[in-house]
């Protein structure tokens, strides 16, 4: 595949594989982007912002549902892709098509309600004869810079929104999985989307990442994966608008009134779900002592049953993890843990790039697999005591995006919802359920903003006042 240059598909002698991550298997390649092609990707978009921000709403609600049929319409075979170039399972990569289009349906019909207000300027004592109003406008270019796990419908939340706000948007997508952004540009354009407003760089983040966040014509950069990548970028961007999601470390509360098979189970797909590599994913589960034996021989039964293999056969529940580099990662950080004190009550194993579903219990406080986001399939079971115990547990790390919580107990539940220090409690459900339109975002090292359509609208667009004097 080609970048995405001023309107035209553009190659180069220098290469980037795009592998298999389950066998290494080459599907793809890409051009090696660098600063020059940065460059002109910014000169480019400077004219493709002049062009949409002057777009009429309803060619940019009509581009943007286009793009949304075209991929409704070429769906498994984006599932496919997603699948090839990823961790995610066929059956998972099927519903991130869904949740893409989705994200840019909801894009349009937000355009559309990119509203302002009046202002009463005569409540001023010598403002009698003003009236006025603000409006929101688009700020500029974008530079988007999106992750490997969710490949596609990453990169949707960030160009959706950018383009039914008349900006324009300069997108690095992740290296190992490029692929899918650039069939949703090929869609966007094939939708009608006017040269210049997208422009696509591949290639590896030391080379176009730093060139990119650093350019004074970026007006704001929207920024999902790690907290040491973020930091750079805050440190080098200079005077622009920031983004940023930058992943977890999400605790769980299992309180003894909860249906027990139903925090289990939906505990389990939180927990494995896209190989354990995802931001919201459930990493921590504290459990009330009372139940906590049965919760544990329950929950590692049902991780028994989970199938690892190939992501596009059916009956896979969990692909291989993005890169062999990354399994060999989550095996030493198991193998600490283990030398420290804690038990793996199933999985513990690696073959190449997959590493098996794992359990553990007596995970040592502090230590790495407890403190920091792991972004893989394992998952640390705490007993305590109480809800007070469990929530103080649960804030105690760096990070803060979302929390989950079981109960019956509507005063427990309300308790949850005031006390953990996370951008969003999820009820009764695990903690990485989400949909397109919420705000997303978290606190502390989690990031800086939020995503979910129109709260990312917000963002990338400013009032501008209007007031006469009559």
């Amino acid at each position: 595949m080609k970048m995405l240059i001023a309107g035209k598909w553009v190659d180069k002698k220098e290469k980037i594989d795009v592998k298999n991550p389950y066998d290494g298997s080459i599907i793809d390649t890409v051009p090696d982007g660098d600063a020059k092609d940065v460059d002109r990707a910014i000169a480019s978009a400077e004219e493709g912002y002049r062009i949409n921000r002057n777009l009429p709403v309803h060619e940019r609600i009509r581009i943007l549902l286009g793009a949304a049929r075209i991929v409704e319409e070429k769906a498994e075979d984006f599932a496919r892709t997603i699948a090839t170039e990823g961790s995610k399972t066929i059956r998972e990569a099927r519903k991130e098509v869904a949740r893409a289009v989705h994200t840019m349906t909801i894009s349009a019909e937000e355009a559309r309600r990119i509203a302002g207000e009046t202002i009463p300027f005569d409540s001023m004592p010598g403002s009698e004869n003003r009236v006025g109003y603000y409006f929101r406008f688009p700020i500029g270019i974008i530079a988007a810079i999106t992750p490997f796990n969710d490949p596609l419908n990453l990169v949707a939340h960030k160009l959706g929104p950018a383009i039914a706000a008349g900006n324009s948007v300069v997108l690095k997508p992740a290296t190992v999985t490029p692929l899918s952004a650039i069939k949703l540009g090929e869609a966007l354009m094939e939708a009608g989307l006017p040269a210049n407003v997208l422009n696509i760089v591949t290639g590896y983040g030391v080379k176009i990442g730093d060139p990119l966040v650093s350019d004074p014509r970026i007006r704001m950069i929207s920024f999902t994966g790690g907290v040491e990548a973020g930091e750079r970028i805050v440190k080098m961007a200079g005077l622009k608008k920031i983004g940023m999601e930058l992943g977890s470390n999400t605790p769980v509360i299992v309180c003894e009134d909860c249906d027990l098979d139903k925090a289990v189970e939906l505990s389990v797909s939180g927990a494995f779900w896209a190989v354990g590599q995802n931001c919201i994913g459930v990493q921590r589960i504290y459990i009330e002592q009372g139940i906590y034996k049965r919760f544990e021989t329950l929950f590692v039964a049902r991780t028994r049953q989970m199938k690892v293999g190939p992501q596009l056969e059916e009956d896979t529940d969990m692909g291989p993890m993005i890169t062999e580099g990354e399994a060999e990662r989550i095996e030493r950080w198991v193998e600490d843990a283990v030398k420290k004190g804690a038990k793996v009550l199933t999985g513990g194993k690696r073959k190449g790039s997959a590493y098996d579903p794992t359990v553990l219990a007596d995970v040592p406080a502090g230590c790495t697999l407890d403190k920091e986001e792991v972004f893989a399939p394992t998952v640390n079971l705490y007993p305590v005591k109480d809800l007070d115990e469990a929530i103080a547990k649960a804030n105690d790390v760096k990070f803060g995006l979302h929390a989950g919580i079981f109960t019956q107990d509507i005063n427990k539940a309300f308790k949850a919802i005031r006390e953990l220090d996370v951008g969003g409690v999820i009820v009764n459900d695990s903690s990485d359920y989400r949909i397109d339109m919420m705000p997303f975002g978290g606190v502390k090292r989690s990031g800086l903003g939020r995503e979910g359509i129109k709260f990312a609208l917000q963002e990338m667009t400013e009032p501008r006042v209007v007031c006469f004097n009559l």
